[in-house]
């Protein structure tokens, strides 16, 4: 599979991520997503040149199982949220479950015999990206979404040093990633989704 097809797919799945971060704090009182133009599928209002494109690019060349990619964070004031700690959890929830929702998307024209060859290739890849994207922001290692929905629930006192770690966290995924840890937290998910929708992880 061309790595343009699966940067492609990584970037608007990425993309989607992020927008849905900013529709669901909107509709929960915070529009600064809406008023800085990020609630746009428009990956120019989103791409970050690092986290979109040179590190899934590198980890697509040097054929690592895990490809990770991000776009640029979509701003969210929580503290504008009409209940903020209820509410960072939903926000924080709407990225991971937006790339669930685009997984079965993308495996439904396959299972109703609506594309074959290239095209179901294609959107295997595109169910892969998405479940892997999903299951990995759930992780609860700052920034990532998982974290939030952790700090969520925690006291204030721990959500407040939950959230201070965040500069630090993306060196404990790599360090994950290195040591193989990120594919056995991710695995398990994209086997039990390919199992149950019939599909082949070869």
């Amino acid at each position: 599979m061309s790595y343009i097809i699966q940067l492609v797919i990584l970037i608007f799945s990425a993309i989607v991520h992020e927008v849905m971060h900013g529709v669901v704090a909107e509709k929960l009182g915070d529009d600064t997503a809406r008023l800085e133009g990020r609630i746009t599928l428009n990956p120019i209002s989103h791409i970050d040149p690092f986290g979109t494109i040179f590190l899934p690019l590198f980890l697509l060349m040097v054929h690592s199982p895990v490809i990770l990619g991000s776009a640029k964070p979509v701003p969210v004031n929580f503290a504008n949220l009409d209940n903020p700690k209820r509410g960072m959890a939903l926000v924080s929830l709407a990225g991971p479950l937006s790339n669930f929702a685009l997984a079965i998307a993308f495996v439904l024209p396959i299972k109703l015999g609506l594309v074959s060859g290239l095209g179901a290739e294609i959107l295997v890849q595109a169910v892969l990206i998405n479940l892997v994207l999903g299951t990995f922001n759930l992780i609860p290692i700052p920034p990532l979404d998982g974290s939030k929905v952790l700090a969520s629930f925690a006291p204030d006192s721990w959500m407040y040093r939950i959230l201070s770690y965040e500069r630090f966290g993306f060196i404990l995924v790599f360090l994950f990633l290195y040591l193989g840890i990120l594919d056995r937290l991710l695995l398990p998910i994209v086997v039990w989704f390919f199992r149950v929708f019939g599909l082949s992880l070869g």
